[in-house]
């Protein structure tokens, strides 16, 4: 699963990556569940990529209440496509998670101990998403999103059976065009990201709290 990730690049940066408009965004080093995230989106209307905050955790259109959105912070690629929850994003709604960084927990001694992954260039990228609309009772509308996982690649297999899908930015304009509803032609985006383009080393536990929000969670510690 991912349950925590990074964004600290320059809003300069974010656009020339993205192609999108930015304003300045504060250095988030532990973005956690329920929280809101910045994420790429394809506007029909200008028919441009465009930046929008969401809340970390994907409520259904069809949902009672938006409690159900803390559950469903990740969706398996391998049943994206067919589970109620998401397959209507799949096929509509899909975006791209800016991150630089996630984090996952290795079990060692009985402890969990956090590791870092990262791009080996340390550049940003769009973690495949989905993203919905929700209305509550008081007419609020809630507009939330869930990052896809996938098998674990060989760098993140002694920590993690599932990681993040990293999308290579070759991709990002089929992943985002909603005109391609076809399941098979987005599905195959889906892949473990190359292990030999990524690096990660374990940090403090500082990170296991969401409270913690600074530079020292992503600090290298050593084992």
């Amino acid at each position: 699963m991912c349950g925590r990730f990074t964004l600290s690049q320059s809003a300069t940066t974010l656009a020339q990556t993205f192609h999108v408009e930015t304003s300045d965004l504060e250095p988030k080093y532990n973005i956690a569940p329920t929280q809101m995230v910045w994420a790429v989106l394809y506007d029909q209307i200008s028919e441009k990529r465009k930046l929008e905050q969401l809340r970390w955790g994907l409520i259904p259109s069809w949902a009672k209440d938006s409690g159900m959105g803390a559950k469903l912070i990740n969706a398996r690629a391998e049943t994206v496509a067919e589970k109620p929850a998401f397959r209507s994003a799949f096929k509509r709604r899909r975006c791209l998670i800016v991150a630089d960084g996630f984090y996952e927990w290795q079990q060692r001694d009985g402890k969990k101990q956090p590791f870092y992954f990262r791009l080996q260039n340390g550049e940003a990228f769009g973690f495949a998403g989905l993203w919905e609309e929700w209305r509550a009772h008081s007419e609020e509308t809630v507009s939330s999103c869930t990052i896809l996982t996938t098998r674990a690649n060989e760098l993140l297999e002694p920590v993690h059976d599932r990681m993040p899908v990293i999308l290579h930015q070759k991709d990002y304009d089929l992943w985002l065009a909603p005109q391609v509803q076809t399941s098979e032609m987005v599905q195959q985006l889906l892949q473990p990201y190359p292990s030999e383009a990524m690096t990660a080393y374990p940090v403090s536990t500082r990170v296991n709290s969401p409270k913690h929000d600074s530079p020292d969670c992503v600090q290298p510690m050593k084992m």
